[in-house]
Formats: C-alpha cells, structure tokens, sequence
C-alpha cells in the first residue's frame, strides 16, 4: 500500500495539537504538529508511540514501511523528509530510542 492508503488505516490525530519528541534525558528534540503538512507525520508517529510506547528501532522500521514511498525519496534526497531521516537514523541504531509526548488540542468556548 502506498503513504496514503496507510494513513487511512491509522488512528484519528484530531485531539492532538502537536506531539513532542524526547530523548533519553527528556530533551525535546523535535516536534510535529497538527498541520498542513505535517498530519500524515503526526499520524504515523502518534501511532508508533501509541504501539511501542516510544520510537525504538523496531518502530522506527515500521514507520519506514508506512511512509511507503515516501521513504526511498528520503534516502535519495536528504533533508527533504525530516520526520522520515529520524525514522532512518534511529532504525540504523544511530541513535537511541525517543519517547512521544501528545499535546492535547483544547477547546475555549
């Protein structure tokens, strides 16, 4: 199946404002929000973490197999796709594993 395809096989993101990556020492190191742009990495990341309970190397490789073909792209062009060259990095053991902190969109009526 194809990134898009995918997507529509994973949990809804529309409570979330944004999640937060963290690493080891509980250092933000990058965020994703709920954005153009930005949804389908959202979706993908707020699943693995919601699967693995952070993004270790195995999840990191089945977020590579959801971005579909997205994932070639990034390995030929990098700096392109951010959320994936993480995804690349940590599933090659270049790094340790990150925890996903959900930040909740609210509403003020």
């Amino acid at each position: 199946m194809g990134f898009a395809e995918n997507l529509k096989q994973l949990p809804r993101i529309s409570h979330l404002a944004a999640i937060q990556l963290l690493d080891r020492d509980g250092v933000v190191v990058g965020t994703i929000e709920n954005k153009t742009g930005q949804t389908g990495s959202l979706s993908v990341y707020n699943h693995l973490g919601q699967i693995y309970g952070a993004i270790t190397i195995e999840a990191a490789k089945k977020g590579l197999e959801l971005y579909s073909e997205h994932t070639e792209d990034a390995r030929l062009n990098p700096g392109k796709h951010p959320n994936i060259d993480r995804l690349l990095a940590l599933a090659a053991g270049d790094s340790g594993l990150l925890r996903v902190k959900h930040l909740f969109a609210t509403t003020i009526e």
